[in-house]
């Protein structure tokens, strides 16, 4: 029979880059950990770029091991490890997101040492190493001893479950032609599958058997996603099983998405799997906090970026029925010495990852080209993702996130299946409607490819509030602005086969200082730790989720406001809304999502929304200054206005002038491109390793240098002092 043995507690965690002797003679000294664990849980998300990059160790003492043969399983070690037992060197693993299994000598004495260097230090052959989010080191999923008999099915190659499930659906039969294929080292396989069973005797390894599955239940998405079991047993006593789903995914270039052979719209959201204060060493709890929140959102999908996540969260969206966009971390930036690096991370993402019925595409690569090239090389790495995808899995499509700054008739556009962009129109550069534009442009000039949308987003701290919300002021009211603006424009290009908002989460960037956070991206639309849903997030809820009534009022945080009469805001997803102000009804509105009331301010007013069988409440409170707590950038509140009255000399330069006009000039260029490196610098080593590309360039040269500026957080004095130097220079 099989065994499996938690390694949880017991570990003596060394944060030092010696050599094993050494480490073992310090091994008391050691701090105790438990797993999992990771070392930038701290120092990975409090800003400055500065976290801990490098190699450390795990030492867990073991007494005498039963079983015949005894393997040891990591479900991750970020990013590469070498695992050591009695001082012997058993492996090497390069990739901090997958499941890997080495086994241990049969020469096991009565005690042991188990000794696992693991290390996240910059290199230029494993993924990632430029990429907009902290790249934690540790042994954040656990580990695991397996004891197994001596006939037993394969553990090692490329961290395998051991069985293989392929469903062949008819829909019009109402049938499924199930595969089931396993792989040990002799014996005979007795196959289950839907009460049936066949048994298989190994041949060379390998073993494989059908079944019919008549009346077939399908995997339906949210509506219903049943699930089937498939096992495998040896006479040893050795068995494994698996989960799987009949279904049919499809993709059409005019309606979308296709599930079981009808239009199915897939909208719904990205995450990153990491937390406030635990990094990415994730509890089962808190993967079911997340998935409760998404399924609360009411999406229908998610695209788990930018790598291979924990088991448990796949599992999670295969009974959750969400369809699911799985990639690995080939990112950002292309390495010429890493192309094996992305082949075997890819072969370790299908290979555990295949029996998912929630998966629907490979990811290839996301932005690969911010930071590099369109070479050769970069193509041909591509190709042999893709290649290789199909070699494993002949039912799936491959797809890849491109830059928002890549051409359309880029020739990597023609290497997946179906594509997919990231666009910040709106908030990193340009206006909302350029995301509209955009997507017109590309399905009318492409026709027959098949577009989404794997990323939008804009950055909003619950903290910072407006009346007046503009794009760069990380208020909560331009984030909500900002989506309302996406949502309608989605709802009306059925043809995108799947739009992921960037991101459900705030996240670690440790690179990143701005928005009044250090460390941290805060696009999502729930904070890092989970306690506080942003009003945009009840857009989303509003729009996707019909199940639960319910009416939320915008602005609860943003209490004290200037204005005579202001507007209040509600998302809904019933029809009709009431809006009350000291138990007065104001009015009502009949619509969907979106409702808008006007309401006078003379004091404190308590506003209560009503909705069929809902409600909502706030409060909010006229005062006759504005309170400085909620804005971001408090010295550059002030700029518009002081622009209407300062004259400028229209015959020399002025932050007026668009960015490209003033890198036309030498002088006035050297003094622009000076400060707009410093501006990236401060968004992270990823803002300042794009900045040169070149579609980037020609995007920011139509802005004015003031729009610019005032988005990149610049304050008034710093804005005034490039106005005066640049109205110095004449044209």
């Amino acid at each position: 029979m099989r065994k499996i043995t938690s390694l949880t507690d017991g570990w003596r965690f060394l944060k030092a880059d010696i050599p094993l002797p050494q480490a073992v003679s310090y091994m008391a000294q050691g701090e105790r950990v438990s797993l999992p664990h990771t070392w930038n849980a701290v120092d990975g998300q409090d800003g400055g770029n500065d976290y801990h990059r490098g190699r450390c160790w795990y030492l867990l003492p073991q007494e005498e091991l039963a079983g015949e043969r005894v393997f040891i399983e990591f479900g991750a070690a970020a990013m590469s490890a070498e695992v050591w037992y009695n001082g012997e060197l058993l492996c090497r693993h390069d990739g901090g997101y997958s499941v890997f299994r080495v086994e241990l000598p049969k020469t096991r004495k009565t005690e042991n040492l188990l000794a696992v260097a693991v290390s996240n230090e910059d290199n230029d052959r494993v993924y990632p190493q430029k990429a907009d989010f902290t790249f934690y080191g540790g042994l954040p999923r656990g580990a695991s001893l397996i004891a197994v008999p001596e006939t037993h099915f394969e553990l090692v190659k490329d961290g395998t479950p051991g069985i293989k499930v392929t469903p062949e659906v008819d829909l019009e039969k109402k049938s499924a032609l199930v595969t089931v294929e396993t792989w040990q080292n002799g014996g005979v396989v007795t196959f289950f599958v839907n009460g049936e069973e066949k048994s298989v005797p190994s041949e060379n390894g390998y073993a494989r058997a059908e079944f019919r599955i008549d009346n077939v239940r399908l995997w339906d998405g949210v509506d219903d996603p049943f699930l089937y079991t498939a096992r495998a047993s040896l006479d040893s006593g050795d068995e494994v099983s698996s989960r799987f789903g009949c279904r049919v995914f499809g993709f059409d270039p005019e309606k979308g998405f296709f599930l079981n052979g009808r239009p199915y719209p897939l909208r719904g959201v990205s995450r990153h799997g990491d937390l406030k204060g635990k990094g990415n060493a994730l509890s089962y709890e808190d993967h079911e906090r997340d998935m409760a929140i998404l399924r609360e959102l009411g999406a229908n999908t998610v695209r788990l970026a930018h790598y291979q996540h924990a088991q448990e969260f796949y599992d999670l969206c295969d009974e959750n029925g969400i369809v699911v966009w799985a990639e690995i971390p080939y990112i950002t930036m292309h390495m010429e010495n890493g192309r094996e690096n992305t082949l075997s991370q890819m072969r370790e993402l299908i290979t555990q990852c295949y029996n998912h019925p929630s998966i629907a595409v490979w990811g290839l690569s996301n932005e690969i080209t911010a930071a590099s090239a369109v070479t050769e090389d970069l193509l041909e790495n591509h190709r042999l993702l893709h290649a290789l995808c199909h070699r494993l899995d002949p039912t799936r499509k491959t797809t890849m996130a491109n830059v928002f700054m890549l051409e359309t008739d880029s020739p990597i556009l023609d290497v997946p299946d179906v594509s997919s962009y990231n666009l910040y129109f709106g908030w990193y550069l340009g206006e909302l409607e350029q995301n509209d534009g955009f997507f017109d442009e590309f399905h009318q000039k492409y026709p027959d490819r098949v577009i989404g949308f794997s990323e939008y987003g804009a950055d909003a701290n619950p903290a910072f509030h407006s009346s007046r919300p503009e794009k760069g002021d990380y208020t909560e009211e331009y984030q909500a602005l900002y989506h309302e603006h996406m949502l309608r424009m989605i709802e009306s290009r059925p043809y995108l086969w799947a739009t992921h908002v960037w991101n459900l989460f705030d996240f670690a960037a440790d690179g990143r200082d701005e928005g009044g956070k250090h460390g941290e991206n805060q696009k999502g639309l729930v904070t890092f730790d989970r306690k506080l849903k942003k009003d945009a997030f009840y857009l989303y809820k509003a729009a996707w989720n019909k199940k639960e009534p319910f009416v939320h009022i915008c602005g609860r945080r943003y209490v004290n406001r200037c204005e005579a009469e202001t507007e209040v805001k509600v998302y809904s997803n019933r029809e009709k809304v009431s809006l009350y102000v000291d138990g007065e009804k104001l009015g009502e509105q009949t619509g969907r999502t979106v409702f808008t009331f006007r309401v006078k301010l003379t004091g404190t007013h308590t506003v209560r929304a009503v909705g069929d069988g809902c409600e909502d409440s706030i409060t909010v409170r006229r005062v006759q200054t504005p309170d400085e707590s909620y804005i971001f950038n408090k010295a550059a509140a002030s700029v518009n206005n002081w622009f209407d009255a300062e004259e400028t000399d229209p015959a020399c330069f002025s932050v007026m002038d668009t960015l490209g006009e003033i890198r036309a000039n030498p002088q006035a260029g050297a003094i622009v491109d000076a400060m707009m490196a410093k501006g990236a610098a401060e968004r992270g080593d990823v803002a300042a390793a794009v900045k040169d590309n070149p579609a980037l360039q020609r995007m920011m040269g139509r802005m004015t240098m003031l729009s610019l500026l005032k988005q990149g957080g610049a304050g008034e004095e710093s804005i005034k002092q490039l106005n005066r130097i640049l109205q110095g220079i004449r044209k």
